[in-house]
């Protein structure tokens, strides 16, 4: 259209249809370009949003905050990949109630994996009042195990792999700097 614009015909009839052209495409562009973005936005952001994710009632209401040295001997089980620790069975590491203490996992070389002890799905359920169901690896690698229900859980992604449930496990940050993990929520 707006090549038209450049174009002088002696006539009056296709001068006056050129600035007919361009004065229709001028006013399109104001009227039609501004509600046609508004509507992709829309549309992009309604069709990127995940309609069956829920949170987790379940997740312990407590700060996570540690700095820890994966290589360093008090942490030996994780200095190699495939190696996983209780952090609350550490000796000096305290975890703060309500948590139940968390799985550190090795996946990779520079990967990390940070768990919750608590059971994602009916944590209360074998509550006998001072001992509370705890998850656990043991000679369940490389799964956790809820001992209660007998859910198993994968370790390398949280994700139910038998028994019943409706949600993964409940992960915290893992970020390693080549040095130093730091865990956190």
């Amino acid at each position: 259209m707006l090549v038209f614009t450049n174009f002088k015909i002696e006539t009056k009839y296709f001068q006056f249809n050129c600035v007919l052209v361009q004065n229709i495409h001028i006013m399109i562009k104001k009227i039609y370009i501004l509600p046609l973005f508004v509507l992709i936005v829309f549309v992009m952001t309604i069709s990127s949003c995940k309609k069956d994710t829920q949170l987790n009632p379940n997740i312990p209401d407590v700060n996570i905050n540690f700095t820890i040295d994966p290589n360093s001997s008090l942490f030996i089980q994780l200095n190699t990949v495939g190696g996983w620790l209780y952090l609350d069975e550490v000796p000096g590491m305290y975890v703060p109630y309500p948590s139940r203490g968390i799985i550190v996992y090795r996946q990779d070389v520079n990967l990390f994996k940070a768990y919750e002890r608590q059971p994602p799905n009916e944590p209360f359920k074998c509550d006998n009042g001072n001992n509370l169901t705890k998850l656990i690896v043991g000679n369940n690698y490389p799964f956790i195990k809820d001992t209660c229900t007998g859910t198993m859980y994968s370790i390398l992604d949280g994700s139910i792999f038998t028994g019943e449930g409706e949600y993964p496990l409940i992960e915290y940050n893992a970020f390693y700097d080549g040095g130093l993990l730091y865990i956190n929520n």
